[in-house]
């Protein structure tokens, strides 16, 4: 019988769903401090949906966007408040390691918006500092060029934590990472960084099915986690998800329907990203069990 991590869903947009305030560029940070008790119960739902890998919501709360938003004082604030209401909801609600999150520096979709590689490095030696003591592994996500991925694995591996990277990838053709890039030449830019799981994230599942043979020629273990969106083309830099629109046939058996098929293909990992809920993680859960796999997670403090 194989073992298949299952991972949470999206956080962002099921927030958005849930909350009474109107999303801007800061919401999924914003929450933390005016809704904390969203944040818990929603990751609370995810494991008792079955996940057993939950990554606190501090997605957007990077020095960078802070900054834009005139809000650099909330770092520290945010990522403690982070890490808090995710081991409240594994004491809630059962068993689940908890993934710290390094992010895109810029937003999402945009390997274009950089600064130099020394630079992207500090910043998420920042982040790792405030999050390494509360977290059980570094999750590395939606890493849109391999620069941004090898400034991110550095950092979370200095930490001495298990670290996954996750790329994302173009929507259509040959698969290619977002700034156009191989995933092989991605990987080969992470050197001899440790690197516990490599995924993919935050594109469309057919996007993933594509390119999973060529991560899983790569070894080691391998995962994925789709988003729902019908397009990311509206978003722009400084923008909100309130642009993008979610697909009506990626409701939750269609999409365990997608992720089986990635386990049958040779992921180890699978979860779901935005506009993937609670209720598409307990269906990909049952799917997963009836076709015989176990659920594992992963080792925690």
């Amino acid at each position: 019988m194989k073992n298949v991590i299952l991972t949470d869903g999206g956080m962002g947009q099921e927030l958005v769903r849930r909350s009474k305030s109107e999303p801007t560029p800061l919401w999924s940070a914003r929450v933390l401090i005016d809704e904390p008790d969203l944040v818990r119960g929603l990751h609370a739902e995810f494991i008792r949906a079955g996940a057993r890998v939950i990554t606190i919501n501090t997605y957007s709360a990077t020095p960078e966007r802070l900054a834009r938003e005139g809000a650099e004082d909330l770092f520290k604030p945010l990522q403690k408040r982070g890490i808090e209401l995710a081991r409240h909801a594994r004491d809630e609600a059962g068993d689940a390691a908890i993934a710290g999150c390094l992010s895109p520096l810029f937003g999402s979709y945009a390997p274009a918006l950089t600064i130099s590689y020394q630079d992207t490095l500090d910043i998420y030696r920042r982040i790792v500092a405030e999050q390494a003591d509360g977290i059980d592994l570094f999750l590395c996500e939606t890493m849109a060029s391999s620069e941004e991925a090898r400034a991110a694995v550095t950092a979370a591996s200095e930490s001495g934590k298990p670290v996954w990277v996750s790329w994302t990838l173009a929507d259509h053709g040959t698969p290619r990472l977002r700034s156009g890039e191989t995933i092989a030449s991605a990987a080969e830019a992470l050197g001899d960084l440790p690197v516990a799981a490599r995924l993919l994230n935050c594109c469309r599942p057919e996007a993933i099915a594509a390119a999973l043979p060529e991560l899983i020629e790569l070894g080691g273990p391998v995962g994925a986690y789709a988003n729902g969106f019908t397009s990311t083309e509206a978003l722009k830099h400084g923008g909100t998800v309130d642009v993008l629109h979610a697909r009506h046939d990626l409701g939750p058996d269609a999409y365990a329907e997608q992720a089986v098929g990635w386990v049958e293909a040779g992921a180890d990992i699978v979860g779901g990203c935005c506009e993937v809920g609670p209720a598409h993680i307990a269906a990909l859960r049952d799917r997963l069990q009836r076709n015989g796999y176990a659920i594992s997670g992963v080792s925690h403090a």
